[in-house]
Parts: structure tokens; C-alpha cells; sequence
């Protein structure tokens, strides 16, 4: 019951009378701060007036409790309600204590987290004093120091070895490409090579250098300063694991633990000291992470300003991580999971606009799949607008895209193809190869000579087209014979002498096709030798009717075999040790016209009784020449399987990887040379994996007990502790599983981005069991916070060898032998 009598005080001296217009010019208050007026931390706010008059309070309000009216939970719409609050149940949210003084108050720590994110915390009032700044910034202090200690890891020693270690031989040489602008082919997306080409330009690196595995770098290569750059990703990881550890609203004893994960895990730190695009590909891949735990943390005011910048930030960060490698498609699925679940939530919000449920999906759409496709396409454009110019790779791409680079003689051929002519054929299936023969014969089959499709260009490509035997040959002084659609041909191989051949005889891997070989010579041949030419379409004249002659590049055309029926073919199907792993050629018995993998077209010709052609003529579109490349990068990376013809020392399974059971050594292993072994911190590895299955063993309980109707956390805390747990499973389970079901050969740096995740899962479980826990005291806390930190710290330094490297005979370095299989 509100007091009978009330007594009002409107600041003024007793008998003083006021007038109107004293109450007119009463300045509000127009700034709020949260207080704490207890020593229990009841929580509150103060108004600061402008004047110094006392306001009047309500009539059923003391000044004490006026004091405790703290923000409840963000509202619907993301704006704040205040009630007044009781010291007995003081609310969990992060505030300003000012004692009741001033509004400059110092920030406390958390004291648990907001709804299943970090806790939101209100901004802080402008600092008047350099103590208040700095007290204001004492959050970030401990990630300083840790990006300081990463400079000291990532750096020290990195210019030991002068040698080659490792894949430098591979990402070297690609960003030497950057700087000779000479076209490539990798199974990589560019972006990453191309930041280890931006590194060698600002080394001061001229490109000249071929990065032969194992050999020594020439005076004129700033090896060190390349590794320097690229090793800066790695330093940016630790501040990043801090950063994501505060966002995803661990206690500061847990965000100290995740970064000191990151800080003294040795594989992370080894594999970020070398020109290699893995430590480009962890940056990116803890970028998203920490993006999207950003992202969900501005969920309670959607649509704002942040809301929209960290949304699209995370999409950015996809797209790059994408464009590194696509390892990165595994943390784009997991957004995409949080993101699906997030809308599934909306959708059954009926408090929801149909309006605002639509502007959900529309952002989703545009910042999370058409802004990281654009990423990605971006910079293939880039790729494409660096290497104009000729180089290893071109024979990957379409001759329309080769006939555009710097140094390429195709544009300059003649157009129109004629009986005589010396040409090669490229086969227009995405990531066709050349038509290609050599002497070595088929072991199985007929025995005849072997027909594939090759990447390279050498004078094995080249063939002669010419008439049915029995029909005269092509006249250098007589009239011209254009090829033509419906023209039988055959196809003789210009270094062998031999003809294009079919037989019904399987193929020797696609058995249900006929295999295709090269047999005969200039005056021994049959029919079996006849093709028929068929013109599909052109790409600049159109349909097949506007095409009278047949013109190199353009004009897409099948070969028929005249007896058997059947079409000349080159899929994705590759020979053994025997054809030197090279593209199976056959002829399919089937007709079927949209089969890309049919279609030919003539790439080099050569007929000096033609002229040239124009080069203004050729263009090809990006869009085509985007799709062909990443078509056969998928290609070549399927074909990445292992050898049974040969065993890889340093390949492994993915079930050796959770436990650690083996390493890979990255460079020779002599007595006088420097040597790395890419090795994890054993304790961070076991704890991480065996967090994993407890944390399911957790849940399982939790759930139990949830049925039984036991409450063992607050709705917020189970909330929390359920955001914390997905993230770090999934994305634990996203990045491992793929490589258990793929059919490549796997190699243990395929694990560290999922180490991550279990990192992360490590560090949520104690936080949640210890560091957070009333059971515990803070002594009892600070122990096993204390325990932890050293076991991690002492186990990398006696490791930290196999990064800094080690000299000698390895026998000599006591205490680092891993398992009784193998030495490091």
C-alpha cells in the first residue's frame, strides 16, 4: 500500500516561492548509467541532470530504490524496458558502478551471460580523464599481449632453413606466376596464391626463382621476408581466438585458455611459418567464426547498423575463406546451419511481420550466398586479369580464353580448317584435355598404341587430317578442301604416323565403351580408321545451319565412327601407373548430343596455304571461362587419390589425426640440414578430441535429468551453454567428417581448422564445469585455471623444436620421438 501522505521536494529553500516559468526551464536529464548501490551488486540507474536541482522523485519511490532500476532483457523489437529491481534477486547483467556518485563509473566483468550470446553491455560514457580511457580498455589488453607472444612464436627462427620446405615448392612457384603474370592451373582457388604473389612484391621478389623442392634459396629470394608476411596470418589467429571466446560469452579465465590454445599449439604454429596458404586458410576460417558470433550478438535489434555490417562481414569472410581453399565450404556449412536454424526460430515467431520475416530472408540471402559468390568470382576475375600472359597452365582452358593471353600464336591461325592441315583437338567437356597419343601401348585390350587426352602441350598432340584411304591426298598446288559438317576424315597422328582407331574391343577403364587406339601407319590402314565429322554449333556464328565451314576455336564438332557408331570421347576417367595417369580416350556406343565430353574443337592449326586469323575475333566470356576452371579444378582434385602403385610415407588417415598418432615430416631428414615435423601440442589435441565425446555424454544427461523434470540451469544458461556447444560441435564435425567419406589422399594438415572447433569445445566445458560453477571457490578455480595454463605452455616448449627447427642428427634430440612406429 502506497503512503497516505506524500511529500514532494522540488529542490527550492522552504518560503522561497517559484514561478512558472522556473518549472518551464527544468532541464531533464538526457544521459542513463546502470549503478550498483549494494555490496551485494543490486543493480540500478541514476538520471544526471543538466543543473544541479534535485528531480523529484515518484511519490512511492525512495531515492534507494530509484537507484536499483536496471534494463530487463532486450525487448522484441530490440528496444529496453526498465522495472525496479530487489537486492535480493540482483539481475546477471553487465552495468556501470558509480556508487551512487558519478556517471564515470568503471566497467565490472560479467557475471553471466545474456540469452545464448556475450552479454550485452550499454555503451560507455565519454571517458574525462586518461585513467578513465584506460580502464575503459583493460578488456583489451590481455589479446595485446597475446598478439605480442604470437609476433615471438611465429617469428622467431623463421629464416633458419634457407632451403625450399615442403609445399613452398608448390605455393612458391604459383606466386612467381603472379609476378611473371604467366598463366597456371592449381586445384586451389586463387586468392591465396595471389596474397603469396602480393607478398613477393613487397619483398622485393622479382619472380625468377622455380621453388625446386628441397633446394636452397638463392641470395636474391626474401625467403624470410615471404615467410614473415605470410606467418602474420598466424599471429592474427590468437587475438581472433580471444576475440571469438569473448563473443560466444565464456568467462575470462576460458578466454585466456582459448588463446593460449592458439598461442602454443605447434602444428599451428609450424605450418604458419612457411610460404603455404594454410595459415591464410585458419585466418579466414576464425574470421567467420568470429564474425558470425559477432552477428549473434546483435540479434536483439535487428536490421541495425551493426546487425547489417556483421552480417555481411561474415558473408565477406566466406567468400574468402572459399577463395583460399575450399576446405572452406565445411565453416560456410556451418552458418548455414545457424542460419537456417535462426530463420526456422522467426518463422515461428507470429508475433512477427510476414514483412519483417521476408526482410530476414532477403538479408540472409544477399549478405550470406550472393555476397560471398561474388567474393569468389571476384577473385577469379582478378586471377584472370593478372596471368594475360602464356604460361604452364593454359592447356586447362578453353582455346577461346588461350587465344586472349599475351605470347599465344591460336588467334593468329587460320580460320577455316582444310584437308591437310596440322591441328590439335581439345575436348570441350569442362577441363578437357588435348587428343594425345605415344608409343607406349595398351598392356591389356588390343595392345595397340595408347590414345588419351593430355594437359600439356608437346608435339604428341598433333595431328594431320586427311582423306579415306584410296582417295587422293590434299594437292599443294590444287584447289583447297575445307572441312565441312558430314566429311569423312581420317586422323593421323603426326609424330607416329599412325591412325586414329576403334575397334570393338573394351575400353581398358570404361568397359562399357569401345577402346580407342593408333594403329597402322601412311599405307596400312582399314575402315575402322574413317570418322565422320559432325558440327554441333559455333560459338560466334550460332546454330549448326549458319555453319558452311568449319573455323579453329569456335566451331564445336563429334567425331562418329563410321562403322561402329559410336562417339569419341574423353570424360573424367583416369588410366593407371601404365597410361601415366593421363585422361582415358574411348568411343561410346550411345548417342547422346548434349554430352559435353563429346564435343571437339580444333585448338592450334596449322596450313600455310591459309591466312592468318584475327585476333579480334576470339573473345571469351568470363562467366564460361569461370565455370571451366573451377569444373576441371574439381576434376583434377578428384583425381588426387592415393597410389596403390605407390606408398606416400606422408600420407595418413583421419582417424589418426583426433588422437595425434602421427605427424608429417616437411623437409629432408639429414644429419646437416634443418628439419620440421608437423606435430600438435599432444595435450591440446587429446583434450580437445576427448571434450568432444564428453560434451555428448553431458548433453545426454542434461536431457535425462530435463525429462525428470530437474532443473539444473536457468533458461539463459542452458540457452548459452546450447549455442556454445553447437557452434563447437558442428563445426567440430563439418570439418572432419567430409575427409572420412572423401576418396583423396588426406594429409594431418587437413585437421587443423577442425582442431578449432574442438578447442573451443574444450574450453566451453570448463568453463561451464569449473570456471563459472558456484561448487567451486575462486581459489579452487584459479587452480585448475593455473594447472591448465602450465600443462599447455610446458608441452609446447618441449616441443616447440619440431617449428623453430631442429638441427643435427635426430637420434641427438632425446625425449621427441613420436610413438614407436617412427622417429618425428
Amino acid at each position: 500500500m502506497k503512503p497516505a501522505d506524500v511529500a514532494l521536494n522540488f529542490g527550492t529553500p522552504s518560503g522561497s516561492p517559484r514561478t512558472s516559468s522556473d518549472f518551464e526551464e527544468l532541464n531533464y536529464p538526457h544521459h542513463h548509467t546502470a549503478t550498483s548501490n549494494s555490496p551485494t551488486g543490486s543493480l540500478g540507474w541514476t538520471a544526471v541532470p543538466r543543473r544541479e536541482e534535485e528531480l523529484p522523485l515518484p511519490h512511492y519511490m525512495s531515492e534507494d530504490t530509484a537507484r536499483r532500476r536496471v534494463p530487463r532483457a532486450p525487448a522484441v523489437d530490440g528496444g529496453e524496458t526498465f522495472v525496479a529491481q530487489d537486492e535480493k534477486h540482483p539481475m546477471d547483467y553487465d552495468v556501470y558502478d558509480d556508487g551512487g556518485k558519478d556517471v564515470y563509473a568503471k566497467m565490472k566483468a560479467a557475471r553471466g551471460p545474456v540469452g545464448s550470446g556475450r552479454l550485452r553491455r550499454p555503451p560507455a560514457p565519454p571517458p574525462t580523464t586518461v585513467g578513465e580511457l584506460i580502464q575503459q580498455n583493460l578488456e583489451h589488453i590481455p589479446p595485446i599481449i597475446y598478439t605480442l607472444l604470437a609476433c615471438w612464436t611465429r617469428f622467431h627462427k623463421i629464416g633458419k632453413s634457407g632451403n625450399v620446405i615442403w609445399d613452398e615448392a608448390h605455393f612458391g612457384k604459383f606466386g612467381s606466376h603472379y609476378l611473371k603474370r604467366e598463366f597456371y592451373f592449381d586445384v586451389h582457388p586463387p586468392l591465396g596464391k595471389m596474397l603469396v604473389g602480393l607478398a613477393g612484391l613487397l619483398s622485393g621478389y622479382d619472380g625468377s626463382f622455380d621453388f625446386k623442392s628441397g633446394e636452397a634459396y638463392p641470395e636474391h629470394v626474401p625467403y624470410t621476408a615471404m615467410r614473415v608476411i605470410m606467418a602474420t596470418f598466424g599471429v592474427a589467429m590468437v587475438p581472433l581466438g580471444w576475440y571469438t571466446a569473448v563473443e560466444l560469452g565464456m568467462s575470462w579465465r576460458a578466454c585466456h585458455l582459448v588463446a593460449l590454445m592458439v598461442l602454443f599449439d605447434v602444428a599451428w604454429l609450424c605450418i604458419s611459418r612457411f610460404i603455404l596458404l594454410d595459415s591464410m586458410l585458419l585466418f579466414f576460417t576464425f574470421t567467420t567464426v568470429f564474425c558470425l558470433s559477432k552477428f549473434h550478438n546483435q540479434q536483439y535489434h535487428s536490421f541495425s547498423f551493426d546487425w547489417w555490417m556483421w552480417l555481411a562481414m561474415t558473408g565477406i569472410s566466406i567468400g574468402c575463406v572459399t577463395s583460399v581453399k575450399w576446405v572452406g565450404l565445411f565453416v560456410t556449412a556451418l552458418v548455414g546451419l545457424y542460419t537456417i536454424e535462426d530463420l526456422w526460430d522467426k518463422f515461428g515467431d507470429l508475433k512477427m511481420p510476414v514483412r519483417d520475416q521476408i526482410r530476414h530472408w532477403g538479408a540472409r540471402i544477399g549478405c550470406l550466398i550472393v555476397l560471398p559468390i561474388l567474393v569468389y568470382m571476384a577473385s577469379f576475375k582478378l586471377h584472370f586479369l593478372i596471368l594475360n600472359h602464356s604460361g604452364p597452365g593454359d592447356a586447362q582452358m578453353s582455346s577461346l580464353f588461350q587465344a586472349n593471353l599475351v605470347g599465344n600464336d591460336f588467334a593468329s591461325n587460320p580460320l577455316d580448317v582444310a584437308f591437310g592441315s596440322k591441328v590439335t583437338l581439345k575436348n570441350m567437356g569442362w577441363g578437357g584435355g588435348l587428343l594425345h597419343s605415344h608409343v607406349q601401348t595398351y598392356p591389356v585390350g588390343s595392345n595397340q598404341q595408347q590414345v588419351t587426352c593430355y594437359h600439356y602441350k608437346d608435339e604428341n598432340n598433333d595431328w594431320y587430317i586427311t582423306p579415306r584411304w584410296g582417295e587422293p591426298e590434299p594437292d599443294a598446288e590444287g584447289p583447297i578442301r575445307f572441312l565441312q559438317d558430314g566429311d569423312v576424315i581420317r586422323l593421323r597422328h603426326a609424330a607416329t604416323t599412325r591412325n586414329l582407331h576403334s575397334h570393338p574391343i573394351p575400353a581398358p577403364v570404361t568397359k562399357l565403351n569401345h577402346e580407342v587406339s593408333c594403329y597402322g601407319n601412311l599405307t596400312i590402314g582399314d575402315e575402322h580408321d574413317y570418322w565422320v565429322v559432325e558440327v554441333v554449333d559455333d560459338i560466334k556464328r550460332g546454330k549448326k545451319n549458319n555453319v558452311d565451314k568449319i573455323h579453329s576455336l569456335t566451331t564445336r564438332l563429334r567425331f562418329r565412327h563410321q562403322v561402329l557408331g559410336c562417339y569419341l570421347r574423353a570424360a573424367n576417367a583416369i588410366l593407371p601407373q601404365w597410361g601415366f595417369k593421363q585422361v582415358e580416350v574411348s568411343c561410346e556406343k550411345e548417342n547422346n548430343p548434349g554430352d559435353v565430353h563429346t564435343y571437339w574443337n580444333v585448338e592450334s592449326h596449322w596450313n600455310d596455304r591459309l591466312p592468318r586469323g584475327n585476333t579480334k575475333f576470339y573473345r571469351s566470356p568470363f562467366l564460361r571461362d569461370f565455370w571451366h576452371l573451377n569444373v576441371a579444378m574439381m576434376t583434377s582434385n578428384n583425381a588426387l587419390i592415393p597410389d596403390p602403385d605407390k606408398e606416400d610415407i606422408l600420407a595418413s588417415k583421419p582417424l589418426d589425426w583426433p588422437f595425434l598418432r602421427l605427424g608429417l615430416r616437411m623437409c629432408g631428414w639429414g644429419d646437416n640440414q634443418t628439419k620440421y615435423y608437423l606435430l600438435g601440442t599432444p595435450v591440446i589435441w587429446w583434450a580437445g578430441t576427448t571434450s568432444l565425446v564428453v560434451s555428448l555424454l553431458v548433453l545426454a544427461v542434461y536431457l535425462i535429468r530435463m525429462q525428470r523434470r530437474y532443473a539444473d540451469m536457468e533458461p539463459r544458461e542452458w540457452d548459452h551453454f546450447i549455442y556454445v556447444g553447437k557452434i563447437a560441435f558442428f563445426g567440430w564435425f563439418l570439418h572432419y567428417f567430409p575427409f572420412m567419406i572423401m576418396g583423396r589422399v588426406t594429409y594431418v594438415h587437413h585437421y587443423l581448422p577442425t582442431l578449432y572447433f574442438s578447442v573451443l569445445m574444450f574450453a566451453h566445458l570448463v568453463d561451464h564445469f569449473v570456471l563459472t560453477s558456484k561448487r567451486f571457490s575462486e581459489k579452487t578455480k584459479w587452480i585448475v585455471f593455473g594447472a591448465l595454463s602450465f600443462t599447455i605452455f610446458a608441452c609446447f616448449w618441449w616441443f616447440r623444436g619440431l617449428a623453430f627447427g631442429m638441427d643435427g642428427p635426430i637420434n641427438e634430440h632425446w625425449g621427441l620421438r613420436w610413438r614407436r612406429l617412427e622417429y618425428l
